[in-house]
């Protein structure tokens, strides 16, 4: 296995990422999954380990930051906007498509959280994507604005008043944390949101744990669930049944719609699923189903 930084262009600027490449023969063409992170995350905090074990069962990886986040370029940073994510996703396919020993009609789309939500839209427009995988995803926004506990919801409420205002005269973001203990100031606010985002964080890792607050505008009207039903590959969900971040109902409800959909319910909550033994349980369940599907 070998692993190389990259970076291709999205927009009006570029995504870093890393690729890797199994061992395998010199002429061998072979599946490729692309990779990038949930909410405000970057590809350090735990998704090596997945593209670690996709390469060694012989699948190359892309794994990317998305723009205005880790090591990809974007002014400001911290600017979570979903538009330009998805986007991001568009080119990191055209990009992976492109690259030689890989077949390009074999892109596998692997998301987790916030971005389990955007594999299922990007693979909805796309029309191409051979698979996806989709862990503890986030499908519905209105779901997991109800889920955060409404005295977070005021405390957060002025700054993304004050960094609207920013946008508009084009100063620097006013900044909201990511994560908080429960019932605090953050976008994910729960028993288990401060800890199990710090655990994803190696050691040395010179990470900005907050994003401009202008997002929460954007967050109650992002539906990605919905486009689960215009899936025209296989699909599997991995979905943890005590998820305080993405409600496992609502995402049930959505993902149920999708036409060639596998659902696995794990007694797992929306950070476990990373670390440990709950890791090993899905990513053995996760390869599984890319070695049926899309073997190598």
């Amino acid at each position: 296995m070998t692993r190389i930084d990259v970076e291709f262009p999205s927009g009006d600027d570029r995504c870093a990422a890393w690729l890797y490449r199994p061992e395998a023969a010199p002429d061998a063409v072979v599946p490729i999954v692309v990779l990038a992170h949930g909410l405000g995350g970057v590809k350090e905090m735990r998704l090596d380990a997945y593209a670690e074990r996709f390469t060694d069962a012989g699948y190359a990886c892309l794994v990317f930051d998305y723009r205005h986040f880790g090591a990809s370029g974007g002014e400001p940073r911290q600017l979570l906007d979903i538009e330009r994510q998805l986007a991001d996703w568009a080119a990191a396919v055209r990009y992976a498509r492109r690259l030689d020993g890989v077949d390009s009609s074999r892109v596998i789309l692997w998301g987790s959280s916030f971005s389990g939500g955007h594999v299922i839209e990007a693979a909805a427009r796309d029309g191409r994507i051979a698979a996806v995988v989709s862990q503890c995803p986030f499908t519905d926004g209105l779901a997991s604005a109800l889920a955060t506990p409404f005295i977070s919801t005021l405390k957060i409420a002025p700054s993304v008043v004050r960094d609207v205002v920013a946008a508009v005269r084009n100063a620097p973001p006013v900044r909201i944390p990511l994560a908080a203990p429960h019932r605090g100031k953050a976008l994910m606010a729960s028993d288990d949101a401060d800890s199990g985002y710090r655990a994803l964080r190696p050691e040395g890792l010179d990470f900005d744990d907050a994003v401009a607050a202008r997002f929460a505008l954007q967050i109650t009207r992002y539906f990605p669930g919905r486009s689960a039903r215009k899936l025209a590959c296989p699909a599997l969900f991995c979905v943890c049944g005590t998820d305080t971040v993405a409600p496992s109902r609502a995402t049930l409800r959505h993902v149920a719609k999708a036409p060639r959909g596998e659902v696995l319910l794990y007694p797992y909550g929306h950070f476990d699923i990373y670390l440990g033994d709950a890791f090993e349980t899905v990513i053995a369940d996760q390869l599984a189903f890319l070695r049926r599907v899309v073997p190598v």
